[in-house]
């Protein structure tokens, strides 16, 4: 379980200068160069019908999503900074005759191996060999629970979802989740939704699952029947999965039991010993988050014939370490997952994968490197005084709120004082001395990496939580909130702005860009539809009065109701319930930063930049963050699967409901982005 609650979906990409700096005053990209955000309006559109467009308009039209991506951000230009890099560190790493076990030779072993394409084609299946043996001698039941245990510190997540994270109503305890997992589709919709776009994918799945049991080595018979059984078994276990905006309920996803009622659960199966094989023998309680999934899987472990299993296991391993075979799994797999389901016409580079496994074996310790070059100690101040600057206008917010009473404002500020600021990178590095990475086969240090971090999260059982933990590197393009921590995390590169030096940053863009849609959206997060439950010892708890909840979802119902009503391609429209918390945020985090904003000495005097006043800089530096568009397929993709509202409308919606707005871009009742004022959503 993670109540992450991300500002953006990490997105990948050109070289650019990046400004990982402050708060300085200017208005130029550069000696010479025109205003940042001049050059990105595209004025042929009002700033009242598509303020996005208006905005961006032009950056659009000089980034087209290249054919090796599914989409192109803002994010993607500052994660090809990122990449170019780690690239040196990586080269430099992997041609140095690094001590054993030290973070060099780690990382120069991986890289190594990762970019040897020639001797990953030459092994083959040879790393899943030893795997794939022990599945084709698969003969009962007890033999596919153990198989199934077996394969999930490798990071195959065949129908268990285990986890372990801080117990939600006890965020001083460390406890283990069991989650819905197991679907080789993004969610449980892609198995029933009846839209044509949606049908073509199921259909595609099948000859997928097909090709790749052929490359396995079946007979074209025998594998399209196994490729069936796969479907049918993963429809059923889809069936039984709660819905993306079902999941966003912490009471509804938290059932506490003891391990001996497991089996009342899901009679005959051997909990005991499945979680034995686990290491997780000693566990008397556990948090099962869809009863029912685990109910339907027992249901199926009993009824369901080994073979079927037993092609469904193999499918599962082959499409979790497709990536990191040789030629023809890797394309086959590109064919679906990034073709077929995201619409991109080419893999990305070779060197560029390897990094984001790299990341996510290792990156932390590629992070410890990378802010030590290039994010300076002055710089995470400049970032931390923002951030306070940012508390304290959402300080003067709750206190000025009409909707609240009294006794349930002092618990709002109770809490946002116990917010934990995380900015740049942690003071404490994870230790990845126990990690063994080698030079023999790219997919077994994948395997090792998986075992590694399955091991990692498994010690933190009965152990003091680790509150000084980050769940992202310093090098990743996000930001989070987590609530049982009560803390915003807030890593290096997500101050990155491209093209533009420190030094000619002004503080409209930096409110807008860093303040609004970062420090402050993931600070409303505390105070959102889902993380508004959590008081602030960071335990799932009511400290509302039964009035001010009722108030407040009141508000939450409108900002629903109006996401609902944006259809973005096709038929489908924004699920305005998934996206409630995202949506939130970005609405609180707008507000609340300009009023942060509106204490700076370039507000006060007001003096414009390239022709644009102050609280115009203002809106255009937070729309700056949201410069992206995507593919068609990759569209529709997230609409099912994302908790986050498009691009377009995480500008145009909340700035609809923003009365600054309004008057900073003189949008009038004939602008197709009016909202009246009885219809504008105000929350925080």
């Amino acid at each position: 379980m993670n109540f992450l609650f991300s500002r953006r979906w990490l997105l990948a990409a050109p070289a650019v200068a990046l400004a990982l700096g402050g708060c300085q005053s200017g208005g130029k990209s550069g000696a010479g160069q025109p205003d940042l955000l001049q050059a990105n309006l595209d004025t042929t559109v009002r700033p009242g019908d598509d303020f996005f467009q208006y905005a961006n308009g032009a950056w659009l039209k000089k980034h087209p999503i290249p054919t090796s991506e599914s989409s192109w951000s803002i994010g993607k230009e500052v994660q090809d900074e990122v990449y170019a890099r780690l690239l040196a560190l990586n080269k430099e790493a992997a041609s140095a005759n690094a001590a054993a076990g030290s973070t060099q030779q780690k990382i120069g072993d991986f890289w190594a191996t990762g970019m040897d394409s020639v001797a990953v084609d030459k092994q083959g299946l040879a790393p899943l060999k030893p795997e794939l043996d022990r599945l084709a001698a698969l003969r009962t039941p007890a033999d596919v629970q153990a198989a199934i245990a077996r394969l999930l510190p490798l990071n195959v997540n065949a129908l268990l979802g285990v986890e372990i994270d801080q117990d939600a109503k006890n965020s001083e305890k460390m406890a283990l989740y069991l989650y819905q997992a197991g679907l080789g589709l993004p969610n449980r919709d892609y198995y029933f939704n009846k839209d044509k776009r949606t049908t073509n994918i199921r259909n595609e799945y099948g000859g997928h699952i097909t090709k790749m049991l052929t490359l396995l080595g079946e007979d074209a018979a025998t594998a399209q029947r196994h490729s069936a059984q796969v479907v049918k078994l993963e429809t059923a276990l889809a069936g039984s999965s709660r819905k993306l905006e079902d999941l966003r309920d912490p009471y509804a996803n938290y059932n506490k039991m003891a391990v001996a009622d497991l089996s009342k659960l899901t009679p005959g199966l051997d909990w005991k010993a499945w979680l034995t094989q686990l290491d997780l023998g000693k566990v008397d309680t556990v948090i099962v988050g869809q009863p029912e999934f685990y109910r339907e899987a027992g249901r199926l472990l009993r009824t369901t014939p080994v073979e079927d299993w037993r092609a469904y296991l193999q499918w599962q391993l082959l499409h979790t370490y497709a990536e990191r075979l040789s030629t023809p799994f890797d394309n086959e797999n590109f064919r679906f997952y990034g073709t077929v389901l995201q619409g991109r016409k080419e893999q990305r580079a070779r060197w560029k994968r390897v990094l984001d496994d790299e990341e996510n074996a290792m990156g932390e310790a590629l992070g410890q490197l990378f802010v030590k070059e290039y994010f300076a100690p002055e710089t995470k101040a400049r970032y931390a005084k923002l951030t306070e600057n940012v508390v304290a206008a959402f300080r003067e917010h709750i206190q000025a709120l009409t909707w609240m009473s009294d006794s349930t404002k002092q618990k709002a500020l109770v809490k946002l004082t116990r917010i934990t600021p995380k900015v740049g990178y942690p003071d404490n590095w994870k230790d990845y001395s126990a990690l063994d990475i080698k030079r023999d086969s790219y997919a077994a240090n994948m395997m090792r990496a998986n075992q590694w971090n399955y091991r990692f999260n498994l010690n933190k059982l009965g152990k003091p939580v680790d509150r000084t933990e980050w769940g992202m590197s310093p090098q990743t393009y996000n930001a989070y909130y987590n609530p049982s921590n009560n803390e915003i995390v807030l890593p290096a590169a997500i101050f990155a702005i491209p093209g533009l030096k420190d030094a000619d940053a002004d503080d409209a863009i930096i409110y807008g860009y860093a303040g609004a849609s970062t420090i402050g959206h993931e600070l409303t997060h505390g105070f959102d539809d889902e993380g508004s439950q959590f008081d602030e010892k960071g335990n799932l708890r009511n400290w509302w009065s039964k009035k001010d909840r009722a108030a407040f979802q009141q508000r939450v119902n409108g900002i629903v109701r109006q996401f609902n009503g944006y259809t973005v391609l096709d038929s489908l429209h924004i699920n305005g319930k998934a996206t409630a918390g995202e949506n939130i945020a970005d609405l609180g985090g707008i507000v609340i930063a300009f009023d942060a904003f509106k204490k700076t000495e370039q507000y006060k005097k007001g003096e414009k930049i390239g022709g644009i006043t102050p609280t115009q800089r203002y809106f255009l530096g937070y729309a700056l963050g949201w410069q992206s568009h995507q593919r068609d397929e990759t569209l529709a993709q997230r609409i099912l699967t994302d908790v986050h509202s498009p691009a377009s409308y995480r500008v145009n919606g909340p700035f609809a409901d923003v009365p600054a707005f309004y008057e900073a871009f003189n949008v009038k009742p004939t602008d197709k982005l009016y909202r009246p004022d009885s219809a504008r959503v105000t929350i925080w």
